[in-house]
């Protein structure tokens, strides 16, 4: 019996009357959430990053060359508020990770463009996190990834 088992178990016991199945599926994806992100997180920071800066410069990094995106796209694909995008664009900025530049066509708005050492830093870490992700998947054979991945796929498709 894993933790969640244990809390069905109780529910049942205590409420036999409630169908408490959906707790098992979505209580695990929860608790695995929280190992995975720990775990993750722990690649980030041993190099110096948030996850959410990490999110920013892999992002800039993977548009492709010049590196370059407006604060808006960067801010759509984090899904953040623009507040802790900026907090977040400040801190790499500071670093030197990013510029902001302005943009060919209209001097008055600003591009985030990924700098050189950003650039050295995220293509470093951007292997360790991959390492993690195939170390955390190891548990399960490659059949069971790719299962587990057009499920959630699937799943995924209803939301967005």
């Amino acid at each position: 019996m894993d933790h969640v088992d244990q809390i069905l178990a109780q529910w049942q016991r205590e409420r036999p009357e409630l169908d408490a199945w959906p707790m098992a599926p979505i209580g695990r994806m929860y608790r695995l959430f929280h190992h995975l992100a720990g775990d993750i997180e722990g690649v980030h920071k041993h190099e110096g990053l948030t996850t959410g800066e990490f999110d920013v410069l892999a992002t800039l990094r993977r548009s492709g060359h010049p590196f370059r995106l407006t604060p808006t796209s960067l801010f759509q694909t984090a899904m953040l508020s623009s507040g802790a995008m900026t907090n977040r664009l400040n801190q790499l900025e500071k670093r030197g990770l990013i510029a902001r530049v302005p943009a060919e066509n209209d001097r008055r708005s600003l591009l985030v463009e990924l700098s050189d050492q950003g650039r050295e830093l995220i293509d470093t870490v951007v292997v360790q996190h991959l390492e993690k992700e195939r170390e955390l998947l190891s548990a399960l054979s490659t059949k069971e990834q790719e299962t587990l991945n057009h499920l959630l796929k699937k799943w995924l498709r209803s939301f967005e």
